[in-house]
């Protein structure tokens, strides 16, 4: 009798994986369908407009190369990814230099939220959204850009698993 017990869990799997795929989901986490996406410009309640830029095309490549989605327009796209940049903080001290005749940070951090959802314009739905999105970055003096770039790569980061996990 116990023998018979892994067949059975095997067979419990083997039903759970089909009903998922019958649900048109495949292992990536998005709809078989979903094979194209527009990434609107994202919008911005923040005083950096260059930030704008920055997201939506480091979040175009990254749900191109991790998720396989082709940029398409947003008439011809099978899903839409769209949202907001609602804070963009930087010049956030984090380090300071032991020399007591220099009183400036050396090390700073900067700090990106946003708020994403991705469309399935096909069926009419929200396949994953997400508010408060933090993207944060260190950087030395005078580098911001260095700490924006690990800020955006964190917040792309987080919202391709997000698309990921929704099995």
């Amino acid at each position: 009798m116990s023998s018979f017990l892994p067949w059975r869990r095997l067979t419990v799997a083997l039903a759970v994986a089909a009903s998922a795929c019958a649900y048109g989901f495949s292992g990536g986490g998005l709809p078989n369908h979903v094979k194209t996406v527009a990434v609107i410009p994202l919008g911005n309640e923040t005083a950096s407009p260059e930030i704008t830029r920055e997201v939506t095309e480091a979040l175009r490549e990254g749900l191109a190369k991790r998720l396989g989605l082709r940029d398409a327009s947003e008439e011809r796209a099978s899903a839409i990814a769209r949202g907001t940049i609602v804070r963009y903080e930087l010049d956030v001290p984090v380090a300071y230099s032991a020399d007591p005749q220099q009183a400036s940070a050396t090390r700073r951090k900067l700090q990106i939220v946003v708020d994403i959802e991705l469309y399935d314009q096909v069926a009419g739905r929200t396949i994953w959204q997400k508010k408060g999105i933090i993207g944060e970055g260190e950087y030395a003096e005078r580098g911001e850009a260095d700490g924006r770039k690990q800020a955006i790569s964190k917040i792309v980061n987080e919202i391709v698993e997000g698309a990921q996990s929704q099995w």
